[in-house]
């Protein structure tokens, strides 16, 4: 190591100083970019693209610092990696803040038609677009920004129609008339998984319908009174005894005056409602089978923004459904065919973008066979051909997979991939290419655009554009995604990879957990409860919020966030600063050379040099099984625990008395074992890691942590009779420590300790003197208690602290026997709460239970104070 001046190190660490340097550094350098290099094993990541209009988030944080520190430790581990970064165009999300930026200036989409509409989205792209990509680069992550990818780039553009054409052509998508979920808001079909259920309060208003040629009525239950006027037939159980004599017959649909039919279908509930059904096959998905089943006719009653169209009576066109909910049941009312209304509470599905109650809607659309495409890629979850990490959502996956339905992949939108077909003008025939027509006059473009995810599908291998980065880097290894995605997203790139590149597109699948609030709520800008990531970052350092996140979120578990909780991370940068200083400070007047690094090594140094190998190696455990959670508290554990807490401070006592070459030997071996830890730590807190390495010695000019050698476990150096010794050492040592703060021995004073044990070696007693302020020890297996002496008892050793001229025992008596009595009062009023069953099962559980835990705390206490009173008799 090469000598250089410390004294200028700040004594706190500054995160403001430090991480705008640094990151320019590692993109001047051009370290997390890569190249096709078939002598260099590659590992891959594709980032999940961020909505291109989309603001960081505390999921977006969590997502990209485990996907970061994947990437960095496979970089230390001189992998070829590589980490696409990029946005996806996000058809509904985009389109809809476009129209309402124009709405704002009074221009009206359908006014300026679909070209000037598209180049609003293009400069509105331009300019608000991939703000999040800068915002990551706050957070460090090592993506490749040189292969920054949109799912609208020209290429990739082309790539999706490619594939739309080439499943054209082998059958597997159709044009078909079918229900669809309609948003009124965007005017467009959304898939299932885009559909956000929602408890609503409502009504259940019970209709009569008047049975034909009879003085009979029906009477039927529904949520949804005004799509009454689309009915097309009356269900009842055929089992329902009530209803036998009236399957066969007709009903006089109020207000439109149609006959409609009753007929007999074992789907009918008997026990809800009345037992007979309206159905209305154009607005209801089970409705449309029951209508397909009995040869119903289906009458779509509203326009494309949920108003009521032509097909309903005159004076019902072009009310808001809502509105004409109101009329429907206000006729029904006069005609005296309402028969009662209830309160009713129902699950409403509404658009996840729109934010509207959607429609079931009779629609013509583009669909994908799904069945073909689904059966492999099953297989290939099944066989642990491609890992869950946790595995409990194979079951989902398989779940949804084997009743999976043909895939809706048009979208009545502008922003998107536009479908490559053209009509005849004159015959109506189908042109699909990815060229237009040669006789473009005679022939017209479907107006549709793909469903956003039938674009990010491919991006697995097409963000790639060359064969050989495709063939080199493909398949991907790690996907790191939220679980809310995994039919949107994760499903769809695995059949697509497997359709066609004939290989699954990753090995290996994290799901994240979801960041919510204290109160266990999905954090959301609509509650308020989700903090601005950027001025964490701003409080904080992107290293403590990094550190934070991954420290308290369990594979498989939510995390319950707040912002205060960046402390942990904080706090952990502090005391690593302060350690770092420590050491570099001391270098100041000490030689440092890898010379005596293997000098002078005493039972503290095999000590530490198993945690370390030890903690190596636990940490390559974790980081394989992506339990990156557990790593992250291994590596608190040793920086904390064993280096910061143990090893320095007994170091420190060599590097103040010891010889000249001791005190070079303990440095250097310090710092050494320093920079490793400062290697395990860099992948989860890249900056401050990478300021202590280059302030640790003279780097050259393109030297860095993150492209530094990762330590390796090497298991000759892992000595279990070192740490059991050191164990043991620590146990007595926080013994001592406890009694001295039990008995309110001031610091200032030395105590002496007898120690009955025949275990203890000599070599100890030094740092057990040091650390626990002892003036003598006294070892023997014969020792017996003093009098007025504090003790305890460990496993192998019963420790004793004369209290004698160290405190006045009639004053810490009086003291003890006080805090006795207060304890005694206070666990008769507890006791009495307890014992009382009015508050037991009227009280919140929460509340009860932390009255009983702190009875628990109080006796446990009570019954610690009696026994150091007794101690001082």
């Amino acid at each position: 190591m090469t000598k250089k001046s410390f004294s200028q190190i700040p004594k706190a660490y500054d995160p403001s100083v430090v991480e705008d340097k640094w990151y320019k550094y590692w993109l001047d350098k051009n370290y997390f970019h890569s190249e096709v290099d078939k002598s260099r094993k590659p590992y891959t990541i594709v980032i999940p693209p961020p909505n291109v209009t989309g603001m960081l988030t505390m999921g977006h944080i969590l997502n990209n610092t485990i996907q970061d520190v994947m990437i960095r430790t496979k970089r230390m581990e001189n992998y070829n990696t590589c980490w696409v970064p990029g946005t996806d165009h996000a058809s509904i999300a985009t389109e809809t803040k476009v129209v309402n930026y124009l709405k704002e200036k009074g221009i009206e989409k359908f006014e300026i038609g679909r070209e000037e509409f598209l180049e609003h989205c293009r400069e509105w792209k331009d300019k608000y677009g991939g703000i999040i990509i800068q915002q990551l680069k706050k957070l460090g992550v090592s993506c490749d920004w040189q292969r920054e990818r949109f799912t609208m780039d020209d290429d990739y553009y082309k790539k999706v129609i490619e594939t739309f054409v080439s499943l054209y052509k082998e059958g597997m998508i159709y044009r078909g008339y079918r229900m669809v979920n309609w948003c009124p808001a965007s005017k467009s079909a959304i898939s299932d998984e885009e559909v956000i259920y929602k408890t609503v309060n409502g009504k259940l208003w019970y209709l009569k319908y008047p049975v034909v040629d009879s003085s009979v009525f029906i009477t039927v239950a529904t949520t949804r009174p005004e799509t009454m006027l689309g009915d097309t037939g009356i269900a009842v159980n055929p089992n329902d005894e009530r209803y036998k004599d009236l399957i066969g017959k007709s009903v006089l649909l109020p207000i439109t005056q149609r006959e409609i039919p009753i007929f007999g279908d074992e789907y009918v509930d008997m026990a809800f409602g009345t037992g007979a059904v309206k159905v209305t096959p154009a607005h209801d998905l089970n409705d449309y089978e029951m209508g397909k089943r009995h040869d119903l006719e289906f009458i779509n009653i509203f326009n494309d923004n949920a108003s009521t169209n032509h097909n309903v009576p005159e004076e019902f066109r072009g009310l808001d459904r809502y509105v004409a909910r109101k009329k429907v049941v206000e006729r029904f009312e006069e005609l005296g065919l309402l028969a009662k209304v209830e309160d009713y509470q129902n699950k409403v599905g509404y658009s996840e973008r729109g934010g509207v109650p959607i429609e079931p809607y009779l629609s013509e659309q583009w669909f994908m066979k799904m069945d073909e495409l689904a059966a492999p890629a099953i297989e290939a979850v099944r066989s642990g051909k491609i890992k869950f990490y946790p595995d409990h959502w194979i079951k989902t996956y398989e779940h949804w997979m084997s009743g999976i339905k043909d895939w809706c992949i048009s979208r009545q939108l502008w922003w998107g991939h536009r479908i490559p077909v053209w009509y005849n003008n004159a015959t109506k025939e189908i042109y699909c290419s990815i060229t237009p027509p040669d006789d473009p006059e005679n022939w017209t473009q479907d107006e549709d655009v793909l469903d956003t995810w039938a674009s990010s599908w491919l991006w697995a291998y097409d963000v790639f554009k060359k064969d050989e980065e495709q063939n080199y880097y493909y398949p991907t290894d790690t996907l790191v995604t939220a679980p809310d995605i995994i039919f949107f997203w994760v499903a769809r790139m695995i059949m697509a990879g497997l359709h066609f590149k004939k290989d699954i597109p990753f090995k290996h699948v994290y799901f994240t957990s979801i960041i919510r609030d204290l109160q266990g709520r999905k954090m959301s800008k609509s509650l308020g409860n989700s903090p601005d990531p950027l001025n964490v970052i701003a409080e904080y350092g992107a290293d403590a919020l990094r550190f934070s996140v991954i420290y308290l979120a369990p594979l498989g578990q939510d995390v319950l966030f707040s912002t205060e909780k960046c402390e942990i991370g904080r706090n952990f940068a502090n005391k690593i600063w302060n350690a770092g200083r420590f050491l570099l400070m001391n270098a100041e007047n000490i030689p440092v050379t890898d010379e005596l690094k293997n000098s002078y090594i005493d039972f503290s140094d095999k000590w530490i040099y198993s945690r370390l190998h030890q903690t190596l190696t636990g940490l390559n455990t974790a980081m394989e099984k992506f339990d990156i959670n557990n790593a992250s508290k291994i590596i608190y554990s040793f920086v904390w625990n064993d280096f910061c807490d143990w090893y320095i401070e007994m170091a420190k006592n060599r590097l103040y008395t010891g010889s000249d070459e001791v005190k070079s030997a303990v440095l250097t071996r310090a710092l050494g074992i320093f920079e490793d830890l400062l290697k395990i730590v860099h992948p989860f807190m890249p900056f401050i890691s990478e300021e202590l390495w280059q302030l640790i010695a003279e780097r050259k000019d393109g030297e860095s942590i993150s492209v530094s050698h990762y330590p390796k476990a090497d298991k000759q150096l892992i000595n279990p009779e070192a740490e059991k010794e050191m164990e043991f050492v620590q146990e007595i040592i926080t013994a001592i420590r406890n009694i001295r703060g039990e008995m309110n021995i001031p610091p200032s004073k030395f105590v002496t300790a007898y120690l009955k044990s025949s275990s203890t070696k000599q070599y100890q007693i030094e740092y057990i003197k040091k650390l626990a302020r002892v003036e003598e020890i006294i070892v023997s297996g014969d020792v017996e208690k003093p009098k007025a002496s504090a003790s305890t008892v460990l496993k192998n050793c019963e420790i004793y602290i004369p209290l004698t001229g160290l405190i006045d025992l009639d004053v810490e008596r009086n003291r003890l026997q006080k805090e006795i009595t207060r304890l005694e009062g206070a666990l008769v009023g507890i006791d009495k709460k307890l014992s009382n069953e009015k508050f037991v099962n009227n009280a919140a559980p929460d509340v009860v239970e932390h009255e009983r835990t702190k009875q628990k705390d109080w006796r446990t206490n009570l019954e610690k104070l009696k026994e150091i009173l007794s101690s001082l008799s």
